[in-house]
């Protein structure tokens, strides 16, 4: 009998360590649910701005986020980027609350949020580096991923056989990097189709003509107007207004010639402040768009 009392006693552990374990994890699902609930109401809202061309609130038209928005890294296969990051934080959320908390479930909200948490952090980089720029409500965004990637750490499960550290690290970090590859490489052209020779010759009649583009390497507008030319972009008749980069004097020869906005078209003497699509271009300069020649 003793003996009897002895395992009964012994049996009712497990049970106990595991119960206890259950409501742990659920509040970690619930942070998890909450944080989602966040990202997707961040993202949400700049999706709306990019679709009405709005400038988000707490940002300056022509500040930091404008130039983000704007910017080619904005969208992907066309749809706001923040469109995509939507449905990567409503994957999130489905995965805690329609899985049970186990392995599986935490196999797929760690790859997700890992994921997540590299595109984020290579936008940011492009914004720094590149555009010069940062986003309030980015950084949020970016600040919420790394958060709820922070709590399924936390949620790992104790022992999960077959699951060295070395083992996620290499799997969701090259899962990370190809989908920021494929981002970075469609947002930077790298896979446009060879030049058109009819762009070429309009960028050689342009110089020719004594046309002048003005622009600055950190202007949205201006990559989008250099954009439309594709490889032939390299023959424009370019000035770099901004060498030193964003926030420094303009370089003389554009205060010289008026320039107050970029993109600025000069043209046989009159001034075009915008984006101009060749076939404008073509017309204004005096070029045969159809046939290819002036």
């Amino acid at each position: 009998m003793a003996k009897a009392k002895r395992g009964k006693k012994k049996s009712g552990r497990p049970g106990a360590s595991t119960a206890a374990s259950h409501p742990v994890e659920r509040r970690r699902d619930v942070a998890i649910v909450g944080l989602a609930l966040i990202g997707m109401a961040i993202t949400a809202y700049l999706t709306l701005a990019a679709w009405t061309r709005s400038t988000p609130a707490f940002c300056q038209e022509g500040g930091g986020c404008d130039l983000i928005q704007q910017s080619q890294w904005s969208s992907f296969l066309g749809l706001p980027i923040a469109l995509w990051g939507f449905g990567l934080y409503a994957v999130l959320a489905v995965i805690a609350v329609a899985m049970p908390p186990r392995l599986k479930s935490w196999r797929r909200l760690w790859l997700v949020a890992f994921v997540g948490v590299s595109v984020s952090v290579y936008l940011t980089a492009v914004g720094w580096f590149t555009l010069e720029a940062f986003c309030g409500w980015c950084l949020a965004s970016l600040a919420t991923i790394a958060a709820i990637l922070a709590v399924v750490f936390l949620r790992r499960p104790g022992s999960a056989p077959g699951m060295p550290w070395s083992h996620w690290l290499l799997r969701s970090g090259t899962a990370g990097l190809v989908v920021v590859a494929v981002l970075h490489v469609v947002a930077s052209d790298l896979l446009s189709r060879p030049g058109d020779p009819r762009l070429a010759a309009l960028a050689i009649h342009l110089e020719e003509s004594g046309a002048r583009y003005y622009g600055a390497s950190w202007c949205p507008a201006c990559r989008q107007q250099s954009r439309l030319f594709g490889a032939a972009s390299e023959r424009l008749p370019y000035v770099e207004c901004s060498p030193g980069g964003r926030g420094t004097p303009m370089a003389r020869v554009c205060a010289n010639a008026g320039v107050a906005s970029y993109p600025t078209w000069i043209i046989y003497g009159r001034r075009y402040e915008e984006v101009l699509r060749p076939r404008e271009l073509a017309e204004l300069s005096g070029f045969h768009w159809e046939g290819g020649s002036r």
